[in-house]
């Protein structure tokens, strides 16, 4: 398996992807070639656990780089932790909708079901790296606990100061390990990535201190993200019907994940793209033009974002994976301030529905869950309520992609009760704080990196 730059040009293998950064030209990674399962094959999955599935699916994407019993080793390994035997346990809402649970790991966010297992790649590979990262919530801290003591890590994490619940904080601030840096800038998350994506260009500075990304921008994180919808799909009819999935959209990893397992043979007939008020991913898919506006700021953080990485990765492969055409809207993006899709590329994301939610809607999907005897979070309720208002006839998996535990705000607001705190988040709202404070400046922040490195 060799991967190719979005932006044209560059190759590498798996090792290098995972450990490096950005692509040639500031693009990102992408596999040459999609790897493909044949009816028979998804139908053997069925009979797999969780961690045996991740490795018949992450196989393909590693090529030679690491054995299939090495593979199901790390594998095995990185779910061990989680509080669920499924992993990714799927539960019945109503009649076609399904919750598709993924906040069953160390930090309760989907973040984790990824992150674990590059910490545990990193491991293997005994790569000395220093991982850059941004969050808008929870990426920190599922980053944070998959590498923290790790010998020959160390993590940076920006995060938007104010902007992210205060559990997410805390579950990163809290974490006491020496090879842990954790800084809130003052800016958005838009600004927060923007500042990664310049360290990870600056080819003299990720060599010396061997930079490298833990963001959705990594594609571990999606070949990684695209095993829950083999285990989901398969178990509502596949590969012998189509399913549907809705997901709350930010930074589109998730989504694109869904994107990705299609790609590869699930049938998979439709993808609910759920917004918030920041809604550029549902507008782009509905009209054509990829237009950010300002970052709005919501009970739902992890959405709160205008600048979706990897919407580059859907433009590349719905344009039949030719980086010309990429670099051209990437220039246009930074020069024009919007992208305009082509044709063919609308085209080719027919399967790709983005629907905006409001608050009330968000609030009411929350109470409607509640009403059923399950808690979700808002992100969760986003999803929720896009899945409610598209309908139609093949069952939907609506993606929980946080425990609401860590948004109990939103969630006494809209249901009137507190959420259950599980034990494994009561450490991190009582452990002292530590912060480091920077402005929305790259230069500030590669100064740190370098004085810290």
């Amino acid at each position: 398996m060799r991967y190719v730059g979005t932006r044209g040009g560059g190759s590498a293998g798996f090792r290098a992807v995972v450990t490096g950064g950005l692509a040639p030209g500031g693009g990102l990674w992408m596999p040459e070639v999609w790897p493909h399962f044949s009816h028979h094959e998804l139908s053997a999955m069925a009979r797999l656990d969780y961690a045996e599935t991740a490795a018949r699916v992450l196989a393909r994407f590693i090529g030679d780089d690491i054995d299939d019993a090495t593979l199901l080793g790390l594998c095995r390994d990185a779910y061990a932790g989680f509080d669920d035997a499924a992993v990714t346990p799927l539960r019945r809402l109503d009649d076609g909708l399904s919750l598709l649970e993924l906040f069953h790991g160390p930090t309760l966010s989907f973040k984790d079901i990824a992150l674990q297992l590059l910490g545990a790649m990193l491991g293997h590979f005994g790569a000395r790296t220093t991982i850059i990262g941004a969050t808008s919530g929870d990426t920190g801290s599922a980053a944070i606990h998959a590498v923290a003591g790790k010998k020959g890590v160390r993590i940076v994490m920006l995060y938007p100061e104010g902007r992210i619940s205060d559990v997410q904080r805390r579950q990163m601030t809290s974490v006491a390990a020496g090879n842990v840096d954790v800084v809130a800038i003052d800016g958005s998350f838009d600004d927060c990535q923007r500042i990664v994506k310049a360290l990870l260009g600056d080819a003299a500075l990720v060599a010396k201190h061997r930079l490298s990304a833990v963001n959705s921008i990594n594609w571990l994180r999606i070949a990684a993200q695209s095993v829950y919808y083999f285990t989901a799909a398969l178990r509502l009819g596949a590969p012998d019907s189509a399913v549907g999935f809705a997901v709350p959209t930010g930074n589109l990893g998730d989504a694109f994940a869904g994107h990705a397992a299609r790609r590869m043979g699930l049938p998979i007939a439709r993808i609910i793209v759920a917004t918030n008020a920041n809604d550029i991913v549902a507008r782009a898919l509905a009209d054509g033009v990829y237009r950010p506006g300002a970052v709005r700021a919501t009970d739902a953080p992890a959405m709160d974002i205008q600048v979706a990485s990897n919407f580059e990765r859907l433009l590349w492969d719905a344009a039949g994976g030719d980086g010309a055409v990429v670099a051209r809207q990437m220039a246009a993006l930074a020069g024009e301030g919007e992208i305009v899709l082509t044709d063919a590329q609308r085209a080719a994301l027919a399967h790709m529905t983005g629907v905006a939610i409001d608050a009330a809607a968000m609030d009411a999907a929350m109470r409607w869950a509640d009403e059923r005897g399950t808690t979700i979070d808002p992100h969760t309720a986003i999803a929720l309520a896009a899945a409610q208002s598209v309908g139609g006839d093949d069952p939907i998996a609506v993606v929980a992609t946080a425990h609401p535990a860590k948004f109990p705000d939103a969630v006494r607001r809209a249901t009137g009760r507190d959420p259950t705190v599980p034990a494994r988040l009561a450490d991190a709202l009582t452990g002292a704080e530590r912060v480091v404070r920077l402005p929305a400046d790259v230069a500030a922040v590669t100064a740190y990196v370098a004085a810290r490195g």
